[in-house]
Protein backbone atom coordinates (compact mmCIF):
# COMPACT_ATOMS: atom_id res chain seq x y z
CA UNK A 1 0.00 0.00 0.00
CA UNK A 2 1.20 3.41 -0.65
CA UNK A 3 2.43 5.35 1.93
CA UNK A 4 0.76 9.01 1.93
CA UNK A 5 2.79 12.34 0.84
CA UNK A 6 4.84 13.60 3.75
CA UNK A 7 4.35 16.96 4.74
CA UNK A 8 7.06 19.23 3.41
CA UNK A 9 9.93 20.52 6.41
CA UNK A 10 9.49 23.83 7.33
CA UNK A 11 12.35 25.87 6.75
CA UNK A 12 13.01 28.89 8.93
CA UNK A 13 13.38 32.11 6.56
CA UNK A 14 16.84 33.30 6.02
CA UNK A 15 17.92 36.52 7.98
CA UNK A 16 17.91 39.68 6.56
CA UNK A 17 21.02 40.94 5.23
CA UNK A 18 22.65 43.17 8.18
CA UNK A 19 21.81 46.66 7.80
CA UNK A 20 23.50 49.58 8.88
CA UNK A 21 23.65 52.91 8.29
CA UNK A 22 26.58 54.87 6.14
CA UNK A 23 27.77 57.65 7.98
CA UNK A 24 30.94 58.24 5.80
CA UNK A 25 31.62 57.42 1.70
CA UNK A 26 35.23 59.28 1.73
CA UNK A 27 33.54 61.50 -1.18
CA UNK A 28 33.44 64.62 0.15
CA UNK A 29 30.14 65.52 -1.70
CA UNK A 30 28.40 62.39 -0.62
CA UNK A 31 29.64 62.55 3.24
CA UNK A 32 28.21 66.12 3.30
CA UNK A 33 24.89 65.02 1.69
CA UNK A 34 24.46 62.16 4.11
CA UNK A 35 25.09 64.47 7.11
CA UNK A 36 22.47 67.11 5.98
CA UNK A 37 20.00 64.15 5.54
CA UNK A 38 21.05 63.15 9.26
CA UNK A 39 20.21 66.65 10.49
CA UNK A 40 17.35 66.80 8.35
CA UNK A 41 15.22 64.17 10.57
CA UNK A 42 15.45 66.86 13.24
CA UNK A 43 13.66 69.92 11.36
CA UNK A 44 9.89 70.03 11.25
CA UNK A 45 8.40 67.67 8.17
CA UNK A 46 7.55 70.91 5.99
CA UNK A 47 11.74 71.64 6.36
CA UNK A 48 12.55 68.25 5.53
CA UNK A 49 11.82 68.48 1.91
CA UNK A 50 14.11 70.56 1.15
CA UNK A 51 16.82 69.11 2.52
CA UNK A 52 16.14 65.84 1.15
CA UNK A 53 15.46 67.58 -2.18
CA UNK A 54 19.32 69.48 -1.96
CA UNK A 55 21.15 65.98 -0.71
CA UNK A 56 19.07 64.44 -3.97
CA UNK A 57 20.50 66.86 -6.52
CA UNK A 58 23.64 67.20 -4.93
CA UNK A 59 23.93 62.88 -5.17
CA UNK A 60 22.31 62.98 -8.97
CA UNK A 61 25.56 65.49 -9.51
CA UNK A 62 27.66 63.99 -7.66
CA UNK A 63 26.96 60.39 -9.43
CA UNK A 64 26.89 62.03 -13.19
CA UNK A 65 30.47 63.44 -12.82
CA UNK A 66 31.21 59.91 -11.67
CA UNK A 67 29.92 58.88 -15.05
CA UNK A 68 31.53 60.67 -17.25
Amino acid sequence: MPQPPQPHAYAEPAAPAERRIVEETGHPAVDAALHSLANAAQLAPGEQIAAYEAAHQVLQETLSSIEG
